[in-house]
């Protein structure tokens, strides 16, 4: 089992290992036969003509982060929220209102991608950041609401009716008891929102026209086809390698709390 487990990790980590090569590669060597696995020269201003080139990468790494700060926490608050009221409180309906969320997942994006931007042009935020942060703090996605509400069934309604006896409003409930409990699953939906945003590329194609608004999705693909008229390769690697780098570190600095929170949330009861 350890030998089939090692061979699958060398498998999965050859990409990754051919793409920090080719970064570090001199232009005109990415093609090479047989392939040179190493780099020989090592070219670690690659890196330096990345950021400082025509495209301005360092400034677009600033701009995702920013959305995707932005953008998670309305999705912590809202989908949390949401979950708390599906899974805690008792209202007409709440099964059916319940299962109509779960549809929407079952609806491409693709299939609301004009009348969502027809909808944002007629509020004048095309090439501006609100269309991709406000969304998120509508509900937070159904799949984020599906997550957290089988999260908090596995939290016993005791401590809800202790808190009530003691004069805590629902709100207080959430805030104070129901999210400080469910941190392994607020930690998986906060990487995968984090993962969804940092590779965005349609959405920010599409609402955002100028350069120095963009997401970094959006900066990679600008580098084929430059105004030499041939791709880049090696620094569209560099570029790719300080894109993939960020996400691997987080998710191995948070992959307890991930996979606790993949596996709690499903073995709740009704």
């Amino acid at each position: 089992m350890h030998a089939l487990l090692l061979a699958g990790a060398v498998t999965m980590l050859v990409p990754f290992f051919w793409l920090v090569s080719t970064s570090l590669k001199p232009a005109g060597r990415e093609f090479t036969y047989p392939p040179q696995w190493l780099p020989r020269p090592v070219v670690w201003h690659n890196y330096v003509e990345m950021l400082t080139g025509p495209i301005p990468f360092a400034l677009l790494v600033r701009n995702t982060v920013i959305i995707a700060a932005a953008s998670l926490v309305g999705v912590l608050l809202s989908s949390s929220l949401s979950a708390f009221g599906f899974a805690r409180l008792r209202f007409r309906g709440r099964d059916q209102w319940f299962v109509m969320v779960l549809a929407t997942m079952m609806l491409p994006g693709v299939v609301t991608l004009i009348p969502t931007f027809i909808l944002f042009k007629s509020l004048h935020w095309i090439d501006t950041w609100l269309p991709l942060i406000v969304p998120s703090y509508f509900g937070g996605g159904a799949f984020n609401v599906f997550l957290l509400r089988q999260y908090f069934l596995t939290i016993p309604m005791d401590l809800d009716e202790a808190a009530r006896m003691d004069g805590a409003s629902s709100l207080r409930i959430w805030w104070q008891i129901m999210l400080p409990l469910s941190k392994p699953v607020i930690a998986t939906i906060a990487i995968l929102n984090f993962m969804d945003d940092w590779n965005a590329f349609i959405r920010p194609l599409i609402f955002l026209t100028s350069m120095r608004k963009q997401m970094i999705g959006v900066g990679l693909a600008f580098y084929r086809g430059l105004s030499s008229g041939y791709s880049k390769w090696n620094l569209m690697m560099a570029a790719a390698t300080m894109m993939t780098v960020p996400v691997i570190i987080l998710f191995f600095i948070t992959q307890r709390y991930f996979v606790r929170g993949i596996v709690m949330t499903g073995i709740a009861g009704r």
